[in-house]
Parts: structure tokens; C-alpha cells; sequence
């Protein structure tokens, strides 16, 4: 049983000239939906396509061409909403958000303005040991993407991309709930996670299939208090909006430029405008995009070419029924399960890549906690040195289990299950039959490291009564015993030996 006991962390609190000031942060994050086709047309989605290849009638807005609802990316929304432990509304509706910009053919945005397909959920933020903030989803409603712009091609004309144009978003709103930049970053973390394991988005961010607007604002100490018991968004200050974040480090580095600049701005007398803003990673900064429109600017109506969207109960349990074991789940139960630490059970339930691989592993050695040591340690710091990640791994998890198997057979020593992983991991093999082929078999031959010890005892006896004057000196003849035998010698077994013949 996950255990949801947890403190909340304090909120970022920035000293200045007039005293302290706090920040209050609300995300609307954008999430392609993983589907083959677009939200209203049969359009590919695949990435990297020549431009303007993945283009049906309907996403260049000719003539007569009606949108037509792709039900996967319903399903993949309703998906998404369960995982957050969100409210499935049985009854949605599209509404045409007008602008016009010139990749976006239609001069209107389909979205879901009054009636969204996925009410209120939240997500645990875990910070820290028994740290957590619970950030509350306001809303997920699915959308279309606009196109792509390009400017920098000719220095006299710009171009348009329809690729992306039409391609299913889920916006996902959040409360103002989030504190302080480390806490931003750490919510569009996990929810990237569960997202991935859901298998509804798969959070490539480079590539734009998820991007973060941040609303920032702040106030004086006390008055989200206020906010919370009233909810009145009166006791917040104005928020800004920082338009399409598409990096952890640079959604910390915003919020916190963004925050300063308004604090400047109250302290010296101004307000502060509601706006959309633009971050600038060279110049670390935020500048002016335009100003904040409110609803009435878009001229919100009800898509007349779409009938509401109407779902049954039954299609919605069916969809539950076969969600995955999500993060907070697998996290608490590698903890049970196999003895892990918090940390431990974060670091491998992080992708849900990685903690298949692990219980793989795990599974087949037969030892939970030895299994998470070689992952985690040997194997991601390899991968993670190499830049590489869990899918790119020489080493298969029945070639990992096969060394851990050999480790607890006694087969062969700690020193020599990381030479083994060596060769595995640059020349692959059978483990087991590399020991054998190569003679790195451990030596559990009692009378043969008797052997050894003697003849190091009898060739250092000046050390011998150093050892016995003080007992630590010992690992000393154990060294060399190791160094004699290559290593090979059972070290539980020689460091036994040695006390006896030392006897100390």
C-alpha cells in the first residue's frame, strides 16, 4: 500500500528591498498524444517527415472538409485522466478558438474551452524524503496543434510547416499550487513519468511533444494562506505567462528571472501587467510576447462540425481496467517487495524502461536488493558515462542475472563479477560460460588458501607479530592472499583462515 504521508516542502521565499516575497506558480503543460494519426484527420504524426508531407484536405482547411474525431486519441485522454485520478466527464464539447496566424489554415484552434473532456485529478510531487507537494490538475481537455513557422531559412520570406498542424495536445491545467522553481521543474518531472507510463505521450520534450507554459506571480507571506481558505485569487498577485518551456533547467531559470523582475516592479511602486512572455536561454531573461488575452478575445463558440462528445461509463472502466501499475504503485511496491531504500526504489521506478529492466533482473537472480546494486550502480552509471540509456544496453537482464546467480552461488567474488561484467558488457557472452572458459572461477578450496596463507605467513613474520599486536593489520595478509590466488580466492574464506592462523 503506497504510503501518501508527507510534509509539504516551504515555499520559495525571495528576499526583497521592502521584505520578503513568495512565489505562487500554476502550470499548463501540452502533451502530444501517442497516436498514428492526427486528432481530426488520418494524417500521420511521425516526427521528422519533409515538411508539409503529413498534411490531409482537412489539416490545410480546404473548402468543405469536415473534421472527423479520432476515438484512439479520446481513449488516450480518458487514459490519462485516470492516471491522474482525474474526474472522466461522460460529456464534452469542442468549442473553435479564433485567431488567425498563418500556420493554422483554419484562422480557429478546435479546443475545449467550457465543457473538457477530463476534470479535476492531482499529482504527488515527491521532493524528498517524506517531502511532497500535492499539486491539484484543474482540467485536461484535448486540442489540435498549429503548424510550425520558419523564419531563419531566407533572409526575405519566412515558411510554413502544416506537419504538426492537427496533431492531438492534451492541455493539462494545473491549480496555483506549485512554490518555487525546483518544485516546477520536479511536477513537469513526474508527470512526464506517468505520462510515459501510461504510454500517452512520450514526453520528448527536444522534439516538442511536451512543452510547459508557466504562469508566476508573487506575494507577500501569508497571503496564499488567504487564497487557500478563500479561494480568492484576489490575495495573489498578477500572473505572467511564459510561453512554450521545453527544459527542466530553463523552466527553474525562467521562473526564478521572472519572479525578480516583478518583485523590482512592485518595489518600485509599479504593477504588474498580465502578459505572455517569452524566455530568452542566451540572454537569460524574459521579454514581452503580447499581452494577456482573456477568453472573450479568442471569441470562444461551439464547433458547429462537431456534435458533442458523448462516452459511455462502461468504455470508461474498460480503459481503467487495463491502465498499467503507474509510478507511486511500483515505487512502494519494489520497496515491500524487495527491501529497497526510498532512493533506491526512485532511481529504478524513474522510467518505466528501467524498472521493467530491474524487475527483469531481479526475477531471474532471485535477490531484489543485489539486482537494484548492479543496475543502479554498475550498469546506469556505465550507460549514463556513455550517454547512452536502458534501450541501448549490451548487457540483456539474463546476462545481468546470470552474474548476480554466479555471485550467490559463490562462483565468483565481488572483484571478479566486475571483470565479468566488463567482458559482457564490450564482448556480450554467456556469463557463466565466460567463468568457466576463462578460469575466473572463485577458489573455495579451503586446503588451497591454506596453502596461500601459510606461505605469506612464513615469508613475513615480522608482519605476522605486527598483526598480532594489533589485530587490524590483518587485512594486510588478506590482500595478499587475494593478490596471490589472482583475486580468485573466496575472501569470506581467507579472511577466516588468516584469524585462525593469526590467532587474533
Amino acid at each position: 500500500m503506497l504510503d501518501l504521508s508527507f510534509e509539504p516542502p516551504k515555499p520559495k521565499v525571495i528576499s526583497g528591498a521592502t521584505g520578503a516575497w513568495e512565489l505562487v506558480i500554476g502550470m499548463e503543460i501540452h502533451a502530444q498524444v501517442s497516436s498514428r494519426a492526427k486528432l481530426f484527420s488520418g494524417a500521420s504524426t511521425r516526427f521528422g517527415a519533409e515538411p508539409n508531407a503529413n498534411v490531409a484536405f482537412v489539416d490545410a482547411a480546404m473548402p468543405g472538409m469536415l473534421p472527423v474525431v479520432n476515438e484512439y486519441c479520446i481513449e488516450q485522454a480518458v487514459r490519462t485522466g485516470l492516471g491522474l485520478k482525474a474526474q472522466i466527464n461522460l460529456r464534452s464539447a469542442f468549442d473553435r478558438k479564433n485567431y488567425f496566424y498563418p500556420d493554422l489554415p483554419q484562422g480557429y484552434q478546435i479546443s475545449q474551452l467550457y465543457h473538457p473532456l477530463v476534470g479535476e485529478g492531482e499529482v504527488l510531487v515527491e521532493l524528498g524524503a517524506g517531502v511532497a507537494r500535492l499539486v491539484r490538475i484543474e482540467r485536461i481537455h484535448v486540442e489540435q496543434d498549429a503548424g510550425k513557422s520558419i523564419h531563419d531559412m531566407d533572409p526575405n520570406m519566412s515558411f510554413v510547416d502544416l506537419n504538426r498542424t492537427g496533431v492531438a495536445l492534451m492541455e493539462i491545467v494545473s491549480r496555483p499550487d506549485i512554490r518555487g522553481p525546483e518544485e516546477a521543474a520536479a511536477y513537469v518531472t513526474k508527470l512526464r513519468q506517468i505520462l510515459r507510463y501510461l504510454g500517452t505521450c512520450d514526453g520528448n520534450m527536444q522534439n516538442g511533444n511536451l512543452r510547459a507554459d508557466v504562469n508566476v506571480s508573487v506575494c507577500r507571506p501569508g497571503q496564499y494562506e488567504k487564497y487557500q481558505e478563500t479561494q480568492d485569487f484576489g490575495h495573489l498577485g498578477t500572473r505572467c505567462e511564459i510561453k512554450n518551456m521545453n527544459s527542466m533547467r530553463f523552466i527553474q531559470a525562467a521562473i526564478d528571472y521572472e519572479a525578480r523582475r516583478q518583485i523590482a516592479i512592485l518595489e518600485d511602486g509599479g504593477s504588474v501587467v498580465q502578459e505572455t512572455r517569452l524566455y530568452d536561454p542566451d540572454k537569460g531573461e524574459t521579454r514581452s510576447m503580447r499581452s494577456k488575452e482573456e477568453a472573450h478575445d479568442y471569441r470562444y463558440f461551439p464547433c458547429p462540425d462537431l456534435l458533442p462528445l458523448e462516452i459511455e461509463q462502461a468504455w470508461v472502466d474498460d480503459i481503467a481496467a487495463s491502465l498499467p501499475e503507474l509510478p507511486d504503485a511500483k515505487k512502494a511496491r519494489f520497496m515491500g517487495d524487495f527491501g529497497l531504500t526510498d532512493y533506491d526504489a526512485s532511481v529504478l521506478t524513474a522510467d518505466v524502461a528501467n524498472a521493467a529492466y530491474f524487475e527483469a533482473v531481479a526475477a531471474e537472480a532471485g535477490d531484489g536488493k543485489l539486482a537494484a546494486n548492479w543496475v543502479i550502480n554498475e550498469l546506469f552509471g556505465r550507460l549514463k558515462k556513455e550517454g547512452h540509456d536502458i534501450s541501448d544496453s549490451p548487457v540483456s537482464s539474463a546476462q545481468l542475472a546470470g552474474i548476480i546467480a554466479l555471485i550467490k552461488a559463490g562462483d565468483i567474488s565481488g572483484k571478479i563479477a566486475k571483470d565479468l561484467f566488463e567482458i559482457v558488457y564490450t564482448e556480450g557472452g554467456d556469463p557463466a560460460a565466460i567463468v568457466e572458459a576463462r578460469g575466473m572461477k572463485q577458489v573455495t578450496d579451503t586446503g588451497a588458501i591454506e596453502r596461500a596463507v601459510d606461505d605469506i605467513i612464513a615469508a613475513n613474520p615480522a608482519q605476522v607479530e605486527k598483526a598480532k599486536q594489533n589485530p587490524k593489520l590483518a587485512g594486510w595478509f588478506v590482500g595478499q592472499v587475494m593478490k596471490a590466488t589472482g583475486g580468485k580466492a573466496n575472501p569470506a574464506a581467507v579472511n577466516e583462515i588468516v584469524s585462525a592462523k593469526l590467532g587474533i
